[in-house]
This record gives C-alpha cells, sequence and structure tokens, in this order.
C-alpha cells in the first residue's frame, strides 16, 4: 500500500541552523503515527516539511507516492495534506461562525456551507455555543478548537497535527483527541507531533522519537513505553501542575 506520506533522507535548515538529519518515515492511509521528543528536537520543522511549509534542504517528501519536495504548500492541500500549527490560528475580528464560514466556502464552495458547519458544530459542540461571539474573545482552548475546525470541515487524507494540546487544559485536551480518533475512524491518516505524548500514544499506532532533529526509534506502540519514559513523566508531571 502506498503511504500518504513519506519522507527518504530529510534534511532542513533555517539559514546555517540545521533543524532535521537524514529524517526517513511514513504514514500509511488511515494510519496514526505519534512523532514525540523534547522541546528542540525538531517535531514543528518536521510537520512544516510534510505539509510544504519548509522545503526540505535534501531529500523527499512524496504524497500518495507523488514527490512533492520542492512544492509550495497550496499543492500539498490539494493532495489532501491539512495542517493544524501550534498556536491559534483564527481571525480575532470575525465570529466563530464567520471564522468557519470562510473556510468551508473555500473547500465546498457556496452550497456546501451549511453541511460543513454541521460538521463542525458536532466535531466541537463547543463551537455552536460560541458561534457569534468574536474569536479574539474566546480562550485558548476555544481558540485552538476553531483552529482545528477549520482545517477538519473537509476530512484530509493526512492530518499534520502540532502541539494541539500545548497550553490548554486537561478537558480541552480530551475533546480534541476525541475529535482526531473520529476523524481517523473516518479514514483520515494523521501525523500527531506531540511533547506531551500520553494522549498521542492512547490514539496512534506507530511512535517515532526524534532527538536532535533525527529520529532515534521507530515501533509499535505497544514496544514505546520505555523509549519515551522522560516524556511520559514530563508529561504527568505538567499535567499535576
Amino acid at each position: 500500500m502506498t503511504p500518504v506520506l513519506q519522507l527518504d533522507g530529510v534534511n532542513a535548515s533555517y539559514g546555517a541552523f540545521r533543524a532535521l538529519f537524514d529524517v526517513s518515515l511514513s504514514v500509511a492511509p488511515g494510519e496514526a503515527l505519534a512523532v514525540v521528543g523534547a522541546n528542540g528536537a525538531g517535531k514543528t520543522t518536521l510537520a512544516r516539511v510534510a505539509s510544504g511549509l519548509v522545503a526540505p534542504a535534501a531529500g523527499t517528501v512524496s504524497v500518495a507516492g507523488t514527490d512533492l519536495s520542492r512544492a509550495p504548500a497550496h499543492v500539498f492541500a490539494r493532495a489532501g495534506v491539512a495542517h493544524a500549527p501550534e498556536g491559534r490560528s483564527v481571525f480575532g475580528s470575525l465570529s466563530v461562525e464567520e471564522n468557519l464560514v470562510l473556510s468551508i466556502r473555500r473547500v465546498r464552495g457556496r452550497r456546501g456551507v451549511q453541511g460543513g458547519l454541521e460538521v463542525a458544530f458536532e466535531m466541537f459542540p463547543r463551537l455552536m455555543e460560541r458561534r457569534h461571539q468574536m474569536a479574539g474573545t474566546l480562550s485558548g482552548g476555544e481558540q485552538r478548537m476553531l483552529a482545528l475546525a477549520r482545517v477538519l470541515v473537509d476530512a484530509p487524507k493526512l492530518l499534520i497535527a502540532d502541539e494541539l494540546s500545548l497550553g490548554l487544559a486537561p478537558q480541552i485536551v480530551e475533546q480534541t483527541y476525541i475529535s482526531l480518533a473520529q476523524l481517523r475512524a473516518a479514514g483520515t491518516a494523521l501525523l500527531v507531533v506531540e511533547q506531551h505524548v500520553s494522549h498521542a500514544l492512547a490514539l496512534c499506532d506507530r511512535v517515532a522519537v526524534l532527538d536532535h532533529g533525527s529520529v532515534s526509534w521507530t515501533g509499535p506502540t505497544s514496544e514505546a513505553t520505555d523509549r519515551v519514559q522522560a516524556f511520559l513523566y514530563a508529561d504527568t508531571a505538567g499535567n499535576a501542575d
């Protein structure tokens, strides 16, 4: 089966700073792969390379068997790759509904707006309650939900979820991962980039450990506990605070 995403020998740099070193990994259709590692390990750079936001300095990035290594991000999006970045990517001066409508129209056209809104509100009921509220006045967790809903209105072949739990209350994290599980059940493959890994391990089939820009280990989730013990400890300590 052709991987929905494949990185072969990828190096990536920001000017003189080298962020990724000979990274190779793949995600099969419908599979969920967790990429874990400490701060500065290169996780976000990997996510950006996988969605076309950063071009690799060497190596190849293929989507469904097509080499898109030097393609711009919109070509990745057209090929079915959606990227939910860390942070709050919303239009603060527009309402929740207006933010969603902008995204839905771009993907589904005008006639698809109502159906797209129903999907988004079913996935994130809290957004339904806030549909007329200005996005800039939402809590951080609600803004993250809205940012995620904007990229999920039309189920992509692959969702790259970058540090979705960062800075969120536990109940918001729980709801976010429930939505990811629903999306996966509908057939979307997932590349879940996380520092706090307990939810990612519960969701994913396989794990890749990133260490100083290199993949130090990949394997099934069932064999990952010892490999990521330090990160699991950090996750537990962070939730305890």
